[in-house]
């Protein structure tokens, strides 16, 4: 038997729901699949775009597994957390090579791919093959917080556990697909988490956290991200109309994406000039012309914050200290995929620059 929190958030759903997605009643679990990753760590009006964008490009899970990667990280350009596009690849080759390019239908077998955790794989599970699975994500841990009055911290062992509990028993066994699709909407449109609509809330009467003034102090989170500071100076190295780019190798940010020459530094750099060490270690002596350095840039990540500049210089001849890295022509920059941190600077269309 339902519960009344599950009859109303049914009712809502079907009477007062007009929130509308591309992917909304879809079965298909290669689009469920590839809209759920898009919207991990993105809002829904970016992610929008990349998805039908994805979808033009590779209709089916076997087009994406043959792609070019080249073309596949290019295509997501701009959507960031560049492991879910790495992850994305590897789960497709997986599906072609060993599933015959079709999605296994249960939980445990969605869930043993590549980037696809315990949410993504309700997800699929359930609105692809109505598998009595509940989502839990943000939205869902906070409604569920608010409704029942919990102030166990979300991200904690026993919170983790706890609020997947409490999912699973309000899910409606019979229309699971349905029931996680309207507490994911309800989450979004109604219990958000500034400014949440209360007064025309369908469970206000039962709301613990509205009867008790606590809808702003919930969910608890016990850990308080640090956030690291990290400062990027780009150089933009030209020789005979041609720039230096490197792939990003490392487990870091933007693994997988290019970037030009980089000097990472613990703090600010207070100037940029010639005999700094590092153009001195780089050049080795030889002559070149600092054109432009731009004005300081900056964006916020989950963990970290970046700070940085671009440097235009010009050389006379190849450097041999950048054997690693390739010479690509200017006008060829855009078939490589990026960070939105070096875009941001490329896209501009007077890149504000101080001349040195």
């Amino acid at each position: 038997m339902q519960s009344e929190f599950t009859q109303l958030l049914l009712q809502w759903h079907t009477n007062e729901n007009t929130r509308s997605m591309p992917w909304k009643g879809e079965k298909d679990p290669y689009k469920i699949w590839l809209s759920e990753i898009i919207l991990q760590q993105t809002r829904v009006e970016q992610g929008w775009s990349y998805y039908e964008k994805f979808i033009a490009a590779f209709p089916t899970v076997t087009h994406l597994a043959r792609a070019n990667e080249k073309k596949v990280f290019k295509l997501w350009e701009g959507l960031g957390y560049y492991t879910r596009c790495k992850n994305l690849i590897a789960t497709a080759r997986i599906l072609a090579n060993d599933h015959k390019g079709v999605f296994p239908h249960t939980y445990e077998a969605i869930k043993a791919l590549p980037g696809i955790g315990p949410y993504t794989a309700a997800a699929i599970a359930s609105f692809a093959f109505n598998e009595p699975h509940a989502v839990v994500d943000g939205n869902v841990q906070r409604i569920i917080a608010r409704y029942f009055g919990i102030s166990t911290p979300v991200d904690t062992t026993a919170g983790k556990k706890l609020y997947q509990e409490l999912a699973q028993s309000l899910l409606d066994t019979c229309k699971p697909g349905i029931y996680n699709q309207a507490i994911m909407d309800f989450g979004a449109v109604v219990c958000k988490p500034q400014n949440p609509l209360c007064d025309s809330c369908v469970q206000q009467a039962d709301c613990e956290a509205y009867n008790h003034n606590l809808v702003n102090q919930l969910p608890v989170k016990q850990k308080k991200p640090v956030r690291k500071e990290r400062w990027l100076y780009y150089f933009l190295i030209e020789y005979k109309g041609k720039l230096y780019i490197k792939q990003r190798t490392a487990k870091d940010i933007w693994e997988n994406l290019f970037e030009f020459v980089l000097f990472e530094s613990p703090a600010a750099v207070a100037e940029i000039r010639p005999g700094m060490p590092f153009l001195k270690k780089l050049l080795k002596g030889r002559s070149f012309a600092i054109e432009s350095i731009s004005r300081m840039y900056r964006q916020q990540l989950t963990h970290q914050t970046l700070h940085g500049r671009f440097i235009r210089l010009s050389v006379t001849e190849p450097l041999s200290s950048l054997n690693d890295y390739q010479l690509v022509d200017k006008k060829q920059l855009e078939q490589y995929a990026f960070p939105r941190f070096i875009t941001t600077y490329l896209n501009e269309t007077v890149a504000p620059a101080q001349l040195f």
